[in-house]
């Protein structure tokens, strides 16, 4: 997610990965009851429905799938794109996002592939000819690496290349900042096995599933603390890189890939890729006006407009993400648990996930867990009981805290009114409907809640300053296995990736008995007991998981929702397959 997830800014329309934050915003709008729309199923063959959308299904991909044969060679491709850098290294806490993991998809090695529900990890054969465990005593993996795999500025992809990865992710070096330091912090030793081509990763204690392991790499050209930290600024260095495209330009309003010459697999079928940096209003305008190939529709709104182009096409999944009300443990009232136990209970999260899929033919339980998607097998709701919204038991949490109700309708401490102050991204009214109700509902309980927007592209140095107080954002996985890699990076006491900054030692110790489970099922059931408990610091909440849509100009094959085998924004793993149907 980069084993983690990633996180995303919650706009309109989100590893193993980090957890990648994004924008996310789910969406309002008018009633579309009367409004036939254009789909591509997974066997990508248009159909019509009028008024209400089908239900996907959790094990199928909506992105016109299609096989490389059926794809023309040549061709343009041109998306929207909420954040383009600053930080180009997605393995960092900085760059460590939905956006940044999306481009690196282009251009730089992605070692595992994920099906679409999760239940299966192969090695990319690009990269990994194969990958053995050949004990369990202690955990031994041997890696076996691709002979033509090599970077763009000629050094092979070897075993180098595994020790510099480990050494900068366990978390053993304090200049170094990975996003997640999960289970290479379990590793004693990475060696060259029987070639420089076999790298052998032996573990000190298990650390299971080992698939999450080594997604991403470490050029060893790259890999001193000072570069991994600071010098990746707006520098995307092709010349670290290895992946079917290099970036031709760059700056903060788009980045233009193009083939790799010296890339050694499958040709890629488009001769230019460009992402260009809008806000969610502007991009919709840019899929109308056949500027871009490719929206998010995840509004009613968006639906209609989007189903007046001609040749428009409407793509719609699960989402393997989650939607979070994250908040700031070290600001302002919000530091006192009480008051954020007060806080969650007068937010109707259910009204909250009513205004987002208005219009949308979606429905879904209210989540439970930071990190499973509701359709994966083990989820379990993991939020307290006490959590349940009634605004009369968030004054009564509010009243045994000291603080009293004073004639202006908000609650008082010490002098001071009860202000809390929830900060938001981007111009879209979904996001701007959902932030009224929630101040509503705080108003509601006596507590006094201001809304601070800010441009979309100050998202990422938002969330990393940590100068905010309550912050919508959701969490991403590119593989199934966050119960494991990712749990620790959200919920860990010292983790620089739990933008919550709550945590407890006895939370710690149940997280790392997570990554000591081989069994999947009894992992999860370990993780369940462990999330019950951090949920009781009312820090990190859930709200949707929701759907994936989009809208695509006809003929885009292979991009859009996929479950774990394609990111938030739709990008597919392999983005040598991206392009145009014959």
């Amino acid at each position: 997610m980069r084993n983690s997830l990633s996180i995303r800014k919650i706009s309109a329309m989100v590893v193993s990965a980090a957890a990648v934050v994004a924008l996310a915003a789910c969406g309002s709008g008018s009633s579309a009851s009367d409004q036939t729309y254009k789909t591509e199923p997974s066997e990508g063959t248009p159909t019509s429905y009028k008024g209400t959308l089908p239900m996907p299904s959790a094990t199928k991909a909506y992105s016109n799938p299609l096989s490389r044969d059926k794809i023309k060679q040549g061709g343009t491709f041109t998306a929207g794109i909420t954040e383009i850098g600053p930080d180009w290294n997605n393995l960092s806490v900085n760059g460590n996002t939905a956006y940044m993991a999306s481009l690196w998809k282009f251009y730089q090695p992605q070692m595992w592939d994920y099906s679409v529900d999760g239940s299966k990890a192969t090695p990319n054969p690009d990269y990994l000819t194969s990958v053995k465990l050949t004990s369990t005593n202690p955990e031994t993996i041997e890696f076996n690496i691709n002979p033509k795999a090599n970077y763009n500025d000629g050094t092979p992809i070897d075993y180098k290349s595994f020790v510099s990865t480990w050494k900068a992710l366990n978390g053993k070096d304090s200049n170094y900042t990975p996003a997640v330091t999960a289970g290479y912090d379990q590793i004693a030793s990475v060696t060259r096995g029987t070639s420089d081509k076999q790298a052998i990763v032996t573990l000190s204690t298990p650390y299971y599933p080992y698939q999450s392991l080594f997604q991403n790499l470490v050029n060893p050209e790259a890999a001193s603390a000072a570069t991994f930290t600071k010098g990746w600024e707006n520098k995307p260095h092709n010349e670290w890189a290895a992946g079917p495209y290099i970036v031709q330009s760059v700056s903060d309003s788009q980045v233009v890939f193009v083939p790799n010459p010296k890339w050694w697999g499958n040709k890629a079928k488009l001769t230019k890729v460009t992402f260009k940096q809008m806000e969610t209003s502007a991009s919709i305008n840019a899929f109308k006006n056949g500027e871009i190939d490719v929206t998010s529709a995840s509004t009613a709104d968006r639906l209609k407009t989007v189903m007046s182009v001609s040749d428009a096409y409407i793509r719609r999944a699960y989402s393997s993400s989650v939607n979070t009300y994250t908040i700031n443990t070290k600001n302002g009232a919000v530091k006192d648990l009480q008051v954020r136990k007060a806080l969650v209970q007068a937010i109707d999260r259910s009204q909250i996930a009513k205004i987002s899929f208005q219009g949308l033919s979606w429905s879904e339980k209210l989540p439970g867990s930071v990190i499973l998607p509701q359709f994966q097998e083990g989820y379990e709701d993991n939020m307290p009981a006490a959590s349940k919204y009634s605004t009369a038991n968030a004054k009564k949490t509010l009243q045994a805290d000291g603080y009293k109700l004073g004639s202006n309708g908000y609650f008082t401490k010490d002098g001071k009114t009860l202000d809390v102050s929830y900060t938001t991204f981007s111009d879209d009214p979904t996001i701007k409907a959902e932030a009224n109700a929630m101040q509503k509902m705080a108003k509601s309980a006596g507590i006094k809640l201001d809304i601070n927007i800010k441009a979309s592209s100050e998202f990422s140095d938002t969330v990393t300053s940590g100068d905010w107080e309550i912050i919508g954002l959701g969490w991403s996985a590119s593989d199934p296995f966050g119960y494991s890699s990712s749990s620790y990076q959200l919920y860990g006491s010292d983790s620089d990736s739990n933008y919550s900054f709550a945590g407890t030692k006895s939370i710690d110790a149940k997280l790392e008995k997570v990554v000591q489970t081989e069994d999947p099922t009894s992992a999860i059931k370990l993780f369940n007991t462990a999330e019950k408990e951090a949920q009781k610091l009312y820090a990190q909440i859930p709200t949707s998981n929701g759907p994936a849509i989009f809208a695509a100009k006809k003929g885009l094959a292979n991009y859009g929702p996929a479950g774990y085998a394609s990111t938030f924004i739709g990008v597919p793993n392999h983005t040598e397959d991206l392009g145009w149907a014959k």
